[in-house]
């Protein structure tokens, strides 16, 4: 390892850990920072989830008060999302991550545009039962959570702006409510995918320990720091990553 490699991968993990508590995406940086000090990209990939899983960890943690009443739908969602992270760590072992890598530019402009038109209500159905309209919406919102809890579990670049677009199915109107589900879905997803990567001995461990510190630090203060802004402007934000990621990966 070079000289200025922890130092490069702790200031990778602290600014993945500040993106992720908000808007999702921080791998995008820990990832190429692991490539660039010589790790391998499978490993790179499995390192990257585990050391930025203490800032999603942490996140959740300072978003305590936001979870402290969650939605029924939470539950179902986490499950779904524990499902997922698993079969997505298989996906990771055992196949060609440049088959799946080739959709990410897609699913990353079609959640962003998603999220971007969030206060756009179709009036469509509206004389219909919702207690019907309700159920086929939670069906919709946890088939969709598993292709992305999926997808976290094999490499999870800007997974967390898909959830954003997922969870603004649900109804949910606040932002910090939604990061803070986010932030736990996104724990969940990452744990269960951390075991079976662990077991396959796919990470890098001493990466993971300078990655780890500097992911829990920006993970935990950045939730606090999101509270005070204003929800429009942090929309605005993480409208603003989401397209700057999707035109990254289209480049790419």
């Amino acid at each position: 390892m070079h000289d200025f490699s922890p130092f490069l991968l702790f200031l990778a993990a602290l600014g993945a850990g500040i993106i992720n508590s908000v808007a999702g995406g921080g791998g995008l940086i820990a990832f190429p920072a692991l490539l660039i000090v010589g790790v391998p990209p499978i490993y790179a990939n499995a390192t990257n989830k585990t050391a930025l899983w203490f800032g999603t960890f942490a996140s959740t943690i300072a978003y305590r008060q936001e979870l402290s009443n969650p939605r029924s739908e939470l539950f179902l969602l986490t499950i779904t999302s524990v499902v997922g992270g698993i079969f997505g760590s298989y996906l990771l072992l055992y196949t060609p991550p440049q088959i799946f890598a080739r959709l990410i530019p897609f699913l990353m402009l079609g959640a962003t545009g998603i999220f971007a038109l969030r206060k756009l209500r179709l009036k469509i159905g509206v004389k219909r039962s919702f207690k019907t309209n309700s159920r086929l919406r939670i069906l919709i919102v946890v088939l969709l959570q598993l292709i992305v809890a999926s997808y976290g579990g094999f490499f999870g670049g800007g997974a967390g702006i898909l959830m954003l677009a997922v969870l603004n199915m649900t109804g949910i109107q606040n932002i910090h409510i939604m990061s803070a589900y986010k932030c736990w879905l996104a724990t969940c997803i990452n744990g269960v995918a951390i075991i079976n990567l662990a077991l396959s001995d796919a990470i890098v461990w001493d990466r993971v320990i300078i990655m780890g510190v500097g992911a829990l630090i920006g993970g935990y203060g950045s939730a606090y720091i999101a509270r005070k802004l204003n929800p429009i402007l942090i929309g605005y934000a993480i409208a603003g990553v989401g397209f700057s990621l999707s035109i990254y990966f289209f480049i790419k």
